[in-house]
């Protein structure tokens, strides 16, 4: 490929795609993880021309300079501008520029496993889809991350989807991160700007309602590394479910039941604590306190349990990552069931990922 020296593009440049792979990856205070990100792409053999379209947001961390540097370095890595931060906005402005018939989404915080492309690739062509995607494998280094990565990769922690447990291929709901035929998506429309997180679930709806595919195969795996901190995962797992709520009332019941999990044990919270006032003041007494308390400290009792046996289940580490499990799961239940109830309620409205803003994150080793 023919080199530049400005290596960033306008994300609105006009180009016909031709036979190749576009990969594109929305960037944003993600230092301590994009080096490893782009050079697992880089490492990505297939057939034909290949390109890194990485969107910048405004980072403050060093990622836009490093990202410059890698983009020097090699001159299949491409660079546009992201100013409002949004990751649709940013793949939209990936793709947009991209020159490739095969779109393939990439994520800062993931690391594609060898072969990755190629498998997908092959899927993609077996199968006739629109979009294939794999298995989201969590990674962790310290015993916090262990611990999220832990309940990423496990139904009881994130509800199930099938890119984090299901072991057979076959047509799915959505698909995660994507290789995608651009062909598709000029023809159903590029993401939805206008929503922040769940992006993806809803484009691949506009797909399988425009009568394609959409595939998973297990095959395919992205290691995929969380946030490093409580505060952070909180703020994630709240921006995501308010988002969640936001596409229940475009879309209805659209939405897998699964997704009202979390917001269902939020309310019985409530209702514990609302139940234990009134008993402590005596304003709830007798039968009707027993009642109360069967019929709401029952259901609590057993998630505290369930919570329990997650943490000192086999493969659950040492002491340390026990322990935060025990917080950490209620931690991504209780803060996605909140943001989603706000999002159904009132919408999502301009809620983000604050967990991206500000980071200073400990490069990988």
């Amino acid at each position: 490929m023919s080199s530049c020296h400005d290596r960033h593009v306008p994300a609105n440049e006009s180009v016909t795609p031709e036979a190749g792979v576009s990969f594109v990856m929305p960037v944003l205070n993600e230092r301590a993880y994009l080096e490893h990100a782009v050079a697992s792409v880089l490492a990505q053999d297939v057939a034909g021309p290949a390109e890194l379209v990485l969107a910048l947001g405004p980072s403050t961390d060093g990622t836009t300079e490093l990202a410059e540097r890698l983009a020097t370095a090699d001159d299949r890595i491409r660079l546009v501008r992201n100013p409002a931060a949004h990751i649709p906005v940013g793949l939209n402005a990936a793709i947009g520029a991209s020159r490739y018939a095969t779109i393939v989404r990439v994520d800062a915080h993931s690391e594609l496993s060898p072969g990755y492309a190629a498998r997908a690739l092959e899927t993609l062509e077996r199968t006739q889809s629109a979009n294939v995607g794999g298995v989201m494998h969590a990674e962790g280094r310290t015993p916090f991350q262990k611990a999220v990565a832990r309940l990423y990769n496990s139904p009881v922690g994130l509800g199930g989807g099938a890119y984090h447990g299901r072991t057979n291929e076959g047509e799915a709901e959505s698909a995660y991160l994507g290789v995608m035929r651009r062909e598709v998506l000029d023809e159903v429309g590029l993401f939805d700007e206008t929503i922040r997180r769940g992006e993806d679930w809803e484009l691949n709806l506009r797909i399988r309602q425009a009568g394609h595919r959409v595939w998973f195969d297990p095959s395919l795996s992205v290691t995929y590394w969380p946030r490093e901190s409580w505060l952070r995962l909180a703020r994630q797992f709240r921006a995501t479910g308010a988002w969640r709520g936001e596409l229940v009332r475009r879309f209805g019941r659209r939405n897998g039941i699964r997704y009202f999990a979390p917001p269902a044990l939020v309310l019985v919270v409530a209702l514990a604590i609302v139940v234990g006032v009134l008993q402590l003041t005596g304003v709830l007494s007798g039968i009707a306190s027993l009642v109360a308390s069967v019929v709401v400290y029952g259901p609590l009792a057993l998630y505290l349990l369930l919570v329990l046996a997650v943490a000192l289940a086999p493969g659950g580490g040492g002491l340390r990552q026990k322990l935060w499990t025990l917080l950490v799961l209620p931690t991504m239940h209780l803060s996605w069931g909140i943001g989603f109830l706000g999002g159904v309620l009132r919408g999502a409205r301009d809620t983000v990922d604050a967990s991206r803003l500000g980071t200073r994150n400990t490069p990988l080793p």
